[in-house]
């Protein structure tokens, strides 16, 4: 009976992942247009209130669950795992979001293409994604000694982003991706229009808007190396893992056309980033002697996110 509901659930969930995206390109995004910073910014508050709502939904699924196998997590606790991976996720796509511009930059992809590039990332991003959770469920599953690897890499990272001082120029026309594209098959010169591949003289050629697109992927999955062990700080469930990742994703679309032009606006986020990096690598290392209350991490990541956010425009606002 459990198996049954924990398989209809995942049916499900995937199904209305695949219809939002069914609906996003076929309908509201059939042409390519450019996205406004209002109509994001009402989009992302959109996402943001659903992955909250979405939290009710997890407590009535945990709840009959509970109610079946009392051993099973608590629904209030579920709730609440579920919204700290959410956050977690969500801060640590600003770095993403940064890299994403750079991007989209350095190929000159126009504002209306962007949207398309996007839409396409976010479904290898959930592929990826979902490959990387499944691998790392084994993982912390039958090899406890995990948390020690990963709270250890966490920190690590958070140290190093910390201690950094000079910022890393991008040129995505020099990695190793495009490199390997471009001896197999040639890439244009030019963008032509929303597509990604194209025939020119009788010969095949993809455009720049794909090679993007392959970039963004790759990243993508470099900084799922830092998200995915963060979150398994909070939970190895997989349905609450992998839900919280998804609700990142569909919503960093429009989080990146309402940031994108804003991000030297929050300047000290990056901060708040680094003590919540450190924060899981800390739980992660003391899980098997302490474990830090779900309403404490929840609270830590919310008021680490709430200072960053705040000094950031303060200090902005002084500026100007």
């Amino acid at each position: 009976m459990i198996d049954s509901l924990i398989m209809t659930i995942w049916i499900l969930f995937i199904g209305f992942i695949l219809l939002f995206l069914s609906v996003d390109l076929g309908i509201f995004n059939k042409t390519p247009r450019i996205i406004s910073s209002k109509e994001a910014g009402i989009w992302t508050a959109i996402w943001v209130g659903l992955s909250f709502a979405f939290s009710g939904v997890i407590y009535l699924i945990y709840d009959y669950n509970y109610i079946s196998n009392p051993t099973s997590i608590k629904p209030a606790v579920a709730s609440i795992k579920f919204i700290t991976g959410y956050l977690i996720e969500l801060s640590l796509s600003v770095d993403n979001i940064f890299v994403i511009a750079l991007i989209f930059a350095s190929f000159k992809i126009p504002l209306k293409y962007q949207h398309r590039v996007l839409f396409w990332g976010i479904i290898g991003a959930i592929i990826f994604r979902g490959l990387l959770i499944y691998c790392g469920v084994i993982l912390f599953t039958k090899f406890y000694w995990m948390n020690y690897v990963f709270g250890l890499f966490l920190i690590f990272t958070a140290l190093k982003m910390f201690f950094q001082n000079e910022e890393v120029a991008l040129d995505p026309q020099k990695t190793f991706v495009f490199k390997l594209i471009n001896k197999f098959i040639p890439v244009t010169k030019t963008i032509e229009g929303e597509y990604f591949f194209v025939k020119q003289n009788s010969k095949n050629y993809v455009t720049p808007l794909f090679v993007a697109l392959l970039v963004i992927e790759v990243m993508d999955v470099i900084f799922a190396l830092d998200s995915v062990p963060a979150i398994f700080a909070i939970t190895s469930e997989p349905f609450l893992v992998f839900s919280s990742n998804i609700f990142a994703i569909l919503g960093l679309r429009s989080l990146y056309f309402f940031l994108a032009n804003m991000l030297e606006k929050f300047s000290y986020l990056e901060y708040s980033l680094n003590a919540i990096l450190i924060f899981v690598g800390i739980k992660m290392l003391i899980h098997h002697y302490y474990k830090i209350p779900e309403w404490l991490s929840l609270g830590f990541i919310a008021i680490s996110l709430a200072v960053g956010i705040l000094v950031s425009l303060k200090t902005t606002s002084g500026k100007e």
